[in-house]
């Protein structure tokens, strides 16, 4: 199975030799081994799609439009929350979409991305070589980014965010992360197995 992975941020698709939290969790998701080819959001080549909807939704839709041209099997496109509630609504009326022919899973990130690295305190603890607590409801956090780079920071550890972010997609109990993240990760791990 080809999967074009669409993702906003560099820990969610990974820099150098790390390979990206989300392609991890991708490939947790469809265990299946599937070939994933990543992309991100805002790749200058792609342009919102004319037509109905808002924003976020014309450049979900144009995405599944990309990822057909590509000849890919499906798509998997995640977006950030940040604290746009409408971005939702338009990510669930592009899943929805019958402008494009192709499977997806498309999902927003409750507030971020970085939020669900905050979700399993053991996984994060284990690759941050220190404990870390259990942090509160973790797609509450106003800015889970800023906690995961203190938490790094505090930590003394050697690696970067994009590294912690990728063994922490590696470690991270998937059911712990949907209880955890129920607006923005479980039904994002829905779709994608789904797949």
């Amino acid at each position: 199975m080809r999967v074009l992975v669409v993702a906003e941020g560099k820990h969610e698709r990974g820099t150098g030799s790390s390979r990206g939290a989300l392609d991890i969790l991708v490939r947790r998701l469809l265990d299946n081994d599937p070939d994933i080819v990543l992309d991100r959001l805002a790749n200058s080549n792609i342009h919102a799609s004319h037509g109905r909807g808002k924003g976020c939704q014309k450049k979900a839709v144009r995405w599944m439009l990309e990822a057909a041209k590509r000849e890919a099997d499906a798509v998997v496109l995640l977006v950030d929350e940040d604290g746009n509630d409408e971005r939702r609504r338009e990510i669930d009326e592009a899943q929805a979409s019958d402008l494009a022919a192709i499977s997806r899973a498309l999902g927003v990130a409750i507030r971020s991305f970085d939020a669900w690295m905050l979700a399993d305190e053991q996984a994060l603890s284990g690759v941050l070589g220190t404990t870390v607590q259990r942090q509160p409801d973790v797609e509450s956090i106003r800015n889970p980014k800023a906690v995961c780079m203190s938490l790094l920071s505090d930590s003394h550890s050697s690696l970067t965010q994009t590294e912690v972010y990728s063994g922490v997609s590696e470690e991270v109990d998937l059911s712990t992360l949907a209880e955890r993240c129920p607006r923005g990760f479980a039904p994002f791990a829905t779709r994608v197995r789904a797949l």
